[in-house]
């Protein structure tokens, strides 16, 4: 292992002491918690909170979501580990500004039942807290299975649409439903070329032959749907587009939103080598690029690989992935 750490147990609260210093005034920690951030300053009367969570180890997911159009706070546990459920209602006390509180997070065991119980103990604090699940991985689970696929880099959109509209002070219910509108409408599918190591695991979590790749992997190092040799980048872009294409559907006609994703180790021109081929084919079949996401999304520590994600949009999920944003890891002016 090879990493810029001091002990491996402090890698967690180093990383977001060295964010925090960072980033002054803009996210701050609550409760004597370095693992519950919310967004600095004074909160908006009766806007809909936005939090989410889950496993460290993914920057910018989660925290590096928190601000303006986006989130107001999450809570983050070691790397690939759920937060607690005291340390998802400690954050949503702090963001709780009247209007309630919208949960959106990835469709995994752990976060589930953690978020779960923070719901049921915010209840009895009188803050209302709703939740939308984040799973948009096509490869996970077949689509007639969909309550059993991940939430992998596709979340970005359910942040996006809800935290535009949330900042128009709409209600908690009308939040909800276009994060869940999103939700419904995006698709994910990834490739993995390398393992990662958990600095307190100390070696790789799993091994993937020099000249491998895995389709279909999860960005914890779940088992993707077929590993082979390592070939072109059309040729994967080839068998990973056409199913996600084919599982919305998306159809001619249809108007998207693109996010190309690296996974933490894959430099943003061979992401922009795996976008040339996804934006050909889109228009081969007459579907129109709205606008487009390349970068670091939803990582996995050091892994090599990328995933594409395809927003299908309406002119309601148009006009709210157009709106500004601002946080200390993204900026987006007005579309």
């Amino acid at each position: 292992m090879k990493k810029f750490l001091n002990e491996a147990e402090r890698f967690v609260p180093d990383m977001i002491e060295g964010i925090l210093a960072a980033h002054p005034g803009r996210l701050a920690s609550v409760a004597d918690d370095l693992h519950c951030l919310v967004k600095g300053g004074p909160k908006t009367p009766n806007k809909v909170g936005i939090a989410s969570g889950g496993g460290s180890g993914h920057l910018p997911l989660f925290l590096g979501y928190i601000g303006d159009g986006l989130l107001d706070g999450c809570s983050i546990g070691d790397v690939f580990q759920s937060p607690s459920a005291d340390q998802m209602l400690e954050v949503t006390r702090a963001i709780d500004a009247g209007a309630g509180v919208l949960y959106i997070y990835g469709n995994y065991g752990g976060d589930v039942l953690n978020f779960d119980m923070a719901t049921e103990m915010a209840s009895m604090e009188d803050i209302t807290v709703e939740t939308v699940l984040g799973a948009d991985d096509v490869a996970s689970a077949p689509k007639t299975e969909g309550q059993k696929r991940r939430g992998v880099a596709g979340i970005f959109y359910l942040f996006k649409c809800a935290g535009a509209l949330a900042a128009e002070l709409a209600p908690l219910a009308e939040v909800k439903r276009v994060a869940e509108k999103a939700a419904a409408n995006v698709r994910t599918m990834g490739v993995a070329l390398t393992p990662c190591i958990v600095p307190q695991v100390g070696k790789p979590g799993f091994e993937l032959g020099e000249g491998e790749m895995e389709i279909g992997m999860g960005i914890h190092g779940e088992r993707g749907i077929r590993r082979g040799p390592l070939v072109t980048a059309d040729t994967i872009v080839d068998e990973m587009l056409p199913a996600i294409l084919d599982d919305l559907p998306y159809e001619r006609g249809d108007e998207v939103s693109v996010l190309v994703n690296g996974l933490g180790a894959t430099p943003k021109e061979e992401l922009y080598i795996l976008f040339r081929r996804v934006a050909r084919e889109l228009q081969q079949r007459g579907i129109t690029i709205f606008n487009t996401y390349v970068g670091e999304f939803a990582t996995s520590m050091e892994m090599a690989g990328a995933s594409i994600s395809l927003l299908k949009l309406d002119d309601e999920l148009k006009r709210l992935v157009s709106r500004p944003a601002d946080t200390p890891f993204f900026s987006q002016p007005q579309l």
